[in-house]
């Protein structure tokens, strides 16, 4: 613990949206922050530190973990936020190499970073694991197949992780916001295979999930979540914040032709 009386937490891809609100409401909550970016020596004023680290890279991952616990002496937080988005296409349009890219960070990369800390709160007998999954973990959403599976893999993942865990002191959440209003355009993968077949739903579906995102909560409430879900005595498996709340709940009592109806009506494909 530190001076005081909060712990050493971990963000991944602290650089900008999700994860900076994230790493900075832990700051001000009392807790030591590093932050990671790809990026080193980033500019600006921050409430935390940022590391370098390639959730892609072990090596960056091991050296990263080490050097946490070489200046604090235990990780108490991890929160799993690294990843990014993919532009809107059809699942053909991405190459098998497009697609084993997009688990590497947005899977993969939670799975490195667990592998790397869980031996150390194990040690320790106590330990908080927040991954940042997204709606698309337990929705379908129709040229998002890619992401959409990744974020299933999150859910999935941090469910069965927590049983394991659980009685060794260490907890695992998984956070599923639905669109968050943050500069998505600027860390997202466009398809390496497009085909023109695809060219105009391509098109739209794209506008659409812009006009949906300038109008959504910002990041900060994902970033309130994080902290409920650490400082809970009893964690629960998982959050859905804000809207994600209700498409939850439309999920578990729905009938399966309204929702799917639903997702076609909301996108603006045809019936």
């Amino acid at each position: 613990m530190n001076k005081n009386g909060m712990g050493i937490a971990l963000v991944t891809g602290a650089s900008s949206g999700i994860g900076e609100a994230t790493a900075h409401g832990l700051a001000k909550a009392g807790y030591t922050v590093f932050g990671t970016s790809r990026r080193a020596g980033l500019a600006g004023q921050r409430s935390f530190e940022v590391l370098p680290l390639d959730v892609t890279q072990d090596e960056s991952v091991e050296a990263f973990v080490g050097e946490v616990i070489k200046r604090a002496g235990r990780i108490d937080l991890l929160v799993n936020n690294a990843g990014f988005g993919v532009a809107p296409a059809a699942a053909e349009e991405s190459s098998i190499a497009q697609a084993q890219a997009i688990f590497d960070t947005n899977f993969m990369g939670i799975v490195r970073m667990t592998r790397a800390v869980v031996p150390h709160m194990r040690q320790q007998g106590s330990g908080r694991i927040i991954n940042i999954g997204s709606v698309l973990g337990f929705l379908p959403m129709p040229y998002m197949a890619l992401y959409s599976a990744s974020k299933h893999a999150v859910a999935g993942y941090s469910e069965a992780l927590d049983h394991e865990l659980r009685t060794m002191g260490i907890r695992v959440s998984v956070v599923e916001p639905a669109y968050i209003n943050t500069p998505f355009d600027a860390n997202v993968m466009k398809p390496d295979a497009p085909l023109d077949l695809y060219h105009e739903v391509r098109a739209s579906v794209g506008r659409r999930v812009k006009e949906v995102v300038a109008s959504a909560d910002g990041p900060e409430m994902v970033a309130k979540m994080v902290l409920k879900a650490a400082r809970s005595s009893h964690p629960e498996i998982r959050y859905a914040p804000g809207a994600a709340s209700r498409l939850r709940w439309l999920r578990r009592f729905a009938p399966a032709s309204v929702l799917d109806a639903g997702v076609r009506k909301d996108l603006r494909l045809e019936a």
